[in-house]
């Protein structure tokens, strides 16, 4: 099931260092639909919507969930090197979009209360390592806005893309 992907929007979480301007307006969307309607309403996804829809997770990542997303914003995408977000968007590298999608979702529910220090299994099938060293991070991302509730999970707004091992997105510019 390739449950949700990464898509987000912010609430605070103190220990993480949270936008309380972001989260009182991701608190508002929360209550409407989706991780999907949520990062829509959210204004700073709008990158993850496009790429949730170019790898056709939409319609999975509106489903019953419950999912866990670690969702890159807007400046997140941004910060890839340059090239790399256009080609992951062509119709020959859905696979690949798809798989660092899924890596940024894990199945269930966690709120950031609740993480434990350690490796967890994402929605792709490898495992993100989590901590809270300084605060929530995965895979050296650092959640910016957690527990953004949605109607089918939660979503933890992150810094980074983060990438399943053996990804190597340097390859894509090659083509």
């Amino acid at each position: 099931m390739f449950a949700s992907v990464a898509i987000a929007a912010a609430l605070t979480l103190s220990a993480c260092g949270g936008n309380s301007d972001m989260a009182a307006e991701v608190t508002e969307e929360a209550s409407v639909g989706t991780i999907v309607d949520v990062a829509i309403g959210a204004g700073n996804f709008s990158t993850l919507v496009a790429a949730v829809t170019a790898a056709d997770l939409v319609e999975t990542l509106s489903g019953t969930g419950p999912f866990t997303v670690f969702a890159p914003t807007d400046d997140a995408f941004a910060a890839l090197p340059a090239g790399v977000l256009d080609a992951l968007l062509l119709p020959e590298n859905k696979a690949v979009l798809a798989q660092i999608l899924t890596y940024h979702v894990v199945s269930g529910m966690v709120m950031a209360a609740d993480v434990k220090d350690g490796d967890v299994a994402t929605v792709e099938g490898q495992n993100v390592k989590l901590s809270t060293m300084g605060g929530v991070t995965v895979n050296g991302a650092k959640v910016i806005a957690a527990d953004v509730m949605a109607s089918n999970g939660v979503i933890h707004a992150i810094d980074a893309v983060i990438l399943p091992p053996g990804v190597d997105v340097a390859k894509l510019l090659k083509k």
